[in-house]
């Protein structure tokens, strides 16, 4: 066996954690794909999870946006969440989806959060090259970091600007990680909401809704006729951003009160 340069070696040094990094990833990601599978397989009848949001509800606050940081594990460092929330002025019904619209709440506003609405019919599935981005029986567009290239066509596809892209390592704090969720993913990939995983295969709602402090997230099976997001939709009036483009998003938005 011939002797390893200085220069070789110090490459394998260089390279050997980003191996390990990407090596956890792909075991997480692994795992959680397995759990939904499962949890899928052992239904007749796949649940097609959705969300409902009661803008009467909505304060503003980004309490949701921040529990979606910390419970996803996204880089502090990152700039970004899964989760943009969006102030219009009252009456006005035209949403410019871009970046976000204002940096502290005010009283002649109403506000709308807006995040992946995994669409029934999701135009970043039909543009990823590689499959990275598919859809779920469960009605979850997932990402699989493993296969991701960082092309970033589905950023282009989408029309709600739902996805984010890592440019730098993320940094989280070692006290801060989550464990049940999927580990920091690494630069050079796609990320989005995929409805927590780690939460919904254990019977739990995803973190948005539970943190929100007025109630005004829910989350359910389509499926069930009596379940939540179920009745919300079938008693009140509802609408989906972008309905025109024949996606069928699978968040709802309701408003029980003009505000």
């Amino acid at each position: 066996m011939g002797s390893v340069s200085r220069r070789d070696f110090l490459k394998i040094l260089c390279i050997a954690p980003i191996l390990l990094f990407t090596s956890k990833i792909l075991t997480e990601s692994i795992k959680l794909s397995s759990e939904v599978s499962s949890t899928e397989s052992n239904n007749n009848i796949f649940p097609k999870y959705a969300m409902v949001i009661d803008l009467s509800k909505c304060t503003g606050c980004r309490i949701c946006m921040y529990a979606c940081i910390k419970e996803n594990n996204i880089g502090r460092n990152s700039g970004f969440s899964y989760i943009k929330v969006y102030a219009l002025p009252r009456g006005v019904l035209d949403i410019d989806i871009g970046d976000e619209c204002y940096s502290e709440t005010e009283e002649d506003k109403w506000y709308i959060p807006v995040q992946c609405m995994q669409c029934d019919d999701p135009p970043c599935v039909k543009v990823c090259p590689v499959g990275a981005t598919f859809k779920l029986e469960t009605g979850v567009v997932w990402v699989d970091h493993r296969r991701c290239i960082g092309c970033r066509l589905c950023m282009a596809a989408c029309p709600y600007n739902a996805r984010r892209f890592n440019w730098i390592w993320p940094q989280v704090p070692k006290d801060e990680l989550n464990p049940n969720a999927l580990p920091p993913r690494p630069a050079g990939v796609v990320e989005k909401c995929i409805f927590c995983p780690h939460r919904v295969t254990r019977g739990l709602k995803p973190r948005c809704v539970i943190e929100c402090p007025t109630g005004a997230r829910y989350f359910g099976d389509l499926n069930n006729p009596e379940s939540e997001v179920s009745k919300l939709i079938r008693e009140n009036v509802s609408f989906r951003l972008r309905e025109d483009l024949g996606y069928k998003p699978r968040i709802y938005y309701i408003n029980r009160g003009y505000k």
